[in-house]
């Protein structure tokens, strides 16, 4: 696991205000917590914390250097602006090397299942407990030849050494479908009409072509 490191400035004005002027600077407000030390309130550097969570992941491994100290610590909350996306503020926990910690790891679909069947994502992530310095970015499982009926569980998952998982082992992370067939759409369908009052329209007979109109009654040909 990479460990990035970013350069951290104590925070002493607190508010709306003082946080929209370090946004305004290029800088995140956060706070850093853990082992039971005091709350400390420090901003890092927007595009540099940005670009470690592109490359490391949710669970990157931070070294904080803040007034000449080195802090190991996690992201352990971000909030993001919800049009914008902007990193608004970030929760830091503290670790030490050797330490167990629980986080979600994101899992990651590889390989294809067999032919008209239909994979069903249960559960984007699954909880584990590792070493603080060895979290995984993502956890793979590969669906290659699964067919209907052949789910995967949270148990079945292959987890790097010294993991364990925290989630029920029995919880469905990937159900597998069959393809439904052009029949069974078109049964469900008239069912939802049904269901919603719309009545569907029968078709008519053409007329034969050529076929003459009938005449009006007491209509003459006056010719």
């Amino acid at each position: 696991m990479a460990d990035f490191r970013l350069a951290a400035e104590p925070r002493t004005e607190f508010g709306k205000g003082a946080a929209r002027r370090l946004r305004r600077a290029g800088r995140i407000p956060s706070v850093m917590y853990g082992h039971g030390q005091d709350v400390v309130h420090l901003s890092l550097p927007a595009r540099e914390f940005a670009a470690t969570l592109r490359k490391g992941g949710g669970n990157v491994l931070l070294t904080v250097v803040l007034d000449g100290k080195e802090h190991l610590a996690l992201t352990k909350a971000v909030q993001r602006d919800p049009l914008t996306r902007e990193h608004e503020h970030v929760d830091l926990l503290v670790v030490r090397r050797g330490e167990k910690t629980t986080v979600d790891v994101p899992v990651v679909i590889v390989g294809e299942p067999a032919p008209d069947t239909i994979p069903n994502h249960q559960l984007n992530t699954v909880s584990i407990e590792a070493d603080a310095t060895r979290l995984p970015d993502t956890i793979e499982v590969d669906i290659t030849g699964r067919s209907a009926g052949q789910g995967i569980t949270a148990g079945d998952l292959v987890l790097p050494s010294g993991a364990t998982l925290v989630t029920d082992p029995e919880a469905l992370v990937i159900g597998f479908l069959g393809a439904p067939t052009a029949e069974a759409l078109e049964a469900e369908l008239e069912a939802a009409e049904a269901e919603a009052g719309i009545e569907r329209e029968e078709p008519t007979a053409e007329e034969p072509a050529g076929e003459a109109a009938p005449a009006e009654a007491g209509s003459d040909d006056q010719s």
